[in-house]
């Protein structure tokens, strides 16, 4: 049945574009392709983003940001979370197509996830992404991919779209016509294996180009990554589509055509069939000079409109098209983000200072702690309502809360007439049983190049180190001598040395949704036990960096680092404790039991790495995971099945050692 119906979907789109002109072929392959009146085809905008809730078009579920998903180690949440923005996202086709035709934002063609690898900590854009690791990224890319497009057998609910391809994580101001330069080892052991996976693994509906050249040719027009790796080698069967302005970056800024006709036709014939641009408008042109074949164009609008069959466009009987917006926002999805919300918050260090109690007078201090962008990060929607950290605090304390900006989240020195609020902290923080600093970034200063207000560097970050105006402000809280607690607020690394030798307790919160406030009350006043695991190295100082522009690999994140982060990949500590009973390895899985030996429930991430102790160039590699949850006192038996991609990448299986439980922490090295 789905076969057939498969082909029916390529058969009608074959029989549509045979009745086109060249014109109008031409027209459909713009990511705003026009309607055709005389063929009853209707305009449609192929641009749409989805990355944590469905975005730019209005009311919406916003999840936590991907990073903060990613920290959830939690694929079985990630697919419902998915499957709950494709649902709003098809909800809301089925009103806009009742105009006649979709705009921008407004279609079903999600260009989400962003799979690129956090590779530096600088980029303003990796919090879009799910974190430094090719198996942890390509593990909760595919869960997010099979959440959107469905399960139907002949039609998808949405199209996802996976994203920067490739070798892209970088500097931003330098993206349209930056080459990054990388050796196979790197490309295929980092920077491609989290695409390949997730095309094996969920079948992703389409490609988006990256910006810039890789060794010399343009991602979107590369003959070698486009035809040769992901068409022949990945056997890739979606359909590609160039970022926004890429295709005439060819010849304005990469310099590799003369022309936009030249860049139109060398990025349709390595297989980029869909413009997000200006530059296809000159395909005729490209026809006419003999540089494409109207054949070649014939064949790539054939495989839009597949496409656009697929996802039921032209069929009244397709089973999404009777998804209401009333599921918009709805009570089971608000409470699905504040679950991955309380997945995503990792907790780095705690003196047993955490759970909070309840009656305690606590000053709430800085920047972040009732700020809404810090709860929404970048392609957002917008919540009809919102929880902010301070007022998720408010909600749940039984004691006084003293609130205080305590600074301006950037500037360290205010003007002669604005407001200082630093004498304000101290008298709050004097006047405390514990003071709660909630610190860090917002999407403001990391972001992507033409976001607002990020910044000379495009959004990218010049150093780890918090603001001075937040430096400043922390020192004078702590020298008020009450029990700290640092809420760091963020989508990225920070150099948290302060708080992790002066504070008694530190938490990563990310950028944790419109839920995030009542998410990280939760967490603090223990009605649920952290769990979260960073999806990122968190290094002591910018001179543990090599330099931003070095596509290498080596001494990044945690498979190649040789020094000693401040907290490592996949580190995370509960308000609970586990033991680790009966373990076993048998080269593909490990297993054993986990026990709950303290007095709390909670769940437990189980990582496991993979290492060869005679090779030194690489330190090890996570190869698989589970997430548990067990009542305080009870064991459960568990299985961790091992990525057989990772274990067929040791030359010397028979030496292979598992790290079980993390790189710190609890830790069981098994020899096979």
């Amino acid at each position: 049945m789905k076969s057939t119906r498969l082909l029916i979907h390529a058969e009608r789109a074959k029989a549509l574009v045979s009745q086109m002109t060249l014109a109008e072929k031409c027209t459909q392959m713009k990511y705003d392709a026009p309607a055709i009146p005389r063929l009853n085809v209707p305009e449609y905008n192929w641009w749409n983003e989805a990355l944590h809730g469905v975005a730019r078009s209005g009311a919406a579920t916003v999840f936590p940001q991907a990073i903060g998903m990613a920290a959830s180690f939690d694929t079985d949440l990630m697919h419902k979370v998915a499957a709950a923005i494709s649902d709003e996202m098809r909800a809301k086709y089925n009103e806009y197509r009742k105009f006649g035709g979709t705009q921008i934002y407004q279609g079903l063609t999600a260009w989400s996830p962003n799979i690129n690898i956090f590779r530096d900590p600088r980029w303003g854009r990796g919090h879009e992404t799910y974190g430094e690791d090719p198996y942890l990224t390509g593990t909760m890319g595919t869960a997010f991919i099979t959440g959107m497009q469905g399960d139907d057998p002949c039609y998808h609910k949405t199209d996802a779209t996976l994203k920067h391809y490739a070798v892209h994580s970088g500097p931003e101001d330098l993206r349209h016509s930056f080459d990054a330069k990388t050796n196979d080892t790197d490309l295929y052991e980092t920077y491609l294996w989290a695409f390949r996976y997730c095309i094996d693994h969920a079948h992703p509906a389409a490609v988006m180009g990256a910006y810039n050249r890789i060794n010399g040719e343009p991602s979107c027009a590369s003959p070698r990554f486009l035809q040769e790796i992901l068409y022949q080698e990945f056997q890739f069967r979606g359909y590609v589509l160039s970022d926004c302005g890429a295709i005439c970056d060819i010849n304005r800024s990469h310099h590799v055509t003369a022309n936009e006709a030249e860049s139109a036709a060398l990025a349709v014939n390595n297989g980029c069939i869909l413009n997000c641009g200006d530059a296809y408008k000159w395909l005729m042109t490209s026809v006419a000079a003999g540089l494409i074949s109207e054949k070649t164009i014939t064949a790539a609008v054939e495989k839009l409109f597949e496409t656009r069959f697929r996802l039921g466009m032209f069929d009244e009987d397709c089973p999404y098209n009777s998804i209401s917006d009333d599921i918009v926002e709805c009570d089971a999805h608000l409470k699905l983000s504040r679950k991955m919300a309380q997945e995503s918050i990792v907790l780095l260090k705690n003196d047993g200072i955490l759970p909070l109690r309840l009656d305690l007078n606590l000053a709430v201090i800085g920047p972040n702690a009732d700020d809404l962008s810090v709860l929404l990060g970048n392609y957002n929607g917008t919540p009809t309502r919102h929880t902010t950290i301070l007022q998720g605090i408010l909600k749940a304390a039984k004691g006084k809360v003293r609130y205080s900006i305590g600074c301006d989240i950037r500037n360290a020195h205010p003007g002669r007439w604005d407001e200082h609020p630093l004498r304000e902290a101290i008298i709050a923080a004097r006047k405390s049983d514990v003071i709660l600093l909630c610190m860090g970034l917002n999407p403001h200063l990391e972001g992507e190049q033409a976001d607002e207000f990020n910044g000379a560097l495009s959004g990218d970050k010049s150093t780890l180190d918090l603001p001075v105006s937040q430096s400043a402000l922390i020192n004078e809280i702590l020298q008020v001598g009450k029990p700290t607690i640092f809420l760091n607020i963020s989508g990225s690394c920070i150099n948290l040395s302060l708080a992790d030798r002066e504070c008694n307790a530190v938490l990563q919160v990310f950028y944790p949704g419109a839920e995030g406030g009542d998410a990280v009350a939760d967490i603090l006043f223990g009605k649920v036990s952290p769990s979260g695991r960073l999806p990122v190295t968190f290094y002591r100082s910018d001179d543990d960096l090599p330099d931003f522009t070095d596509y290498s690999m080596q001494n990044r994140t945690y498979k190649y680092f040789r020094g000693t982060p401040l907290y490592s990949f996949a580190h995370g500590l509960s308000y609970t404790s586990f033991s680790y009973e009966d373990l076993h390895f048998d080269g593909q899985s490990i297993t054993g039991i986990l026990r709950n030996t303290g007095s709390m429930n909670g769940s437990h991430v189980i990582p496991v790495f993979l290492q060869d102790p005679e090779d030194n160039t690489v330190n090890c590699r996570l190869a698989g995971y589970t997430r548990l949850e067990i009542h305080a006192g009870d064991a459960v038996r568990f299985r961790v099945p091992l990525s057989p991609e990772i274990v067929s990448r040791f030359s010397a299986p028979q030496r292979l050692t598992a790290l079980i439980g993390g790189l710190n922490g609890i830790s069981v090295a098994l020899c096979r």
